[in-house]
C-alpha cells in the first residue's frame, strides 16, 4: 500500500470539508429507503473489474467531470461515489458539487467495508 503524500492529504482533507459524507455502513439502508439513489464506483477501471458492488455504475475519477451530464443530466439526483476508502470519492465529489450536483455523497470507508456488506460481483 502506498503513502499518501502530504499535499494529496491537504486536497483531500479540503474537499472533505465541503463534501456530505456518509459512513459506507449506512449504504445498505439509504440504497434500500432511496430507490432513487445511484451508486457510482469512482475507482480505476481495473479496480472495478477486480471487483465491485453488484449495482454500482462504473464511472472513473479520471473521467466523472467529463462523463456525468450525459449519464446523470438531472442535478438534483442522488449520487453516492465510492472509491477504495474515501479519498478520490471525496474529491470527485467536491467537482460535481462546483458542477451543480445538489446531491451528492462521498461514502468513507468505500470498497473496504462496501464488499463486506454488499452483494459484489
Amino acid at each position: 500500500m502506498s503513502t499518501h503524500s502530504p499535499a494529496f492529504l491537504a486536497l483531500v482533507t479540503a474537499a472533505r470539508g465541503r463534501v456530505k459524507e456518509v459512513a459506507a455502513t449506512q449504504i445498505p439502508e439509504i440504497l434500500r429507503n432511496n430507490p432513487q439513489a445511484q451508486l457510482i464506483d469512482t475507482r480505476e477501471e481495473s479496480e472495478f473489474a477486480a471487483g465491485h458492488v453488484k449495482s454500482a455504475e462504473w464511472i472513473g475519477k479520471g473521467v466523472i467531470e467529463r462523463d456525468i451530464e450525459a449519464k446523470h443530466p438531472d442535478k438534483s439526483e442522488p449520487l453516492y461515489l465510492y472509491c477504495g476508502g474515501g479519498f478520490r470519492s471525496a474529491l470527485a465529489a467536491d467537482n460535481l458539487q462546483a458542477m451543480g450536483y445538489r446531491q451528492v455523497y462521498s461514502i468513507d470507508g468505500g470498497w473496504r467495508v462496501l464488499k463486506d456488506i454488499l452483494p459484489t460481483e
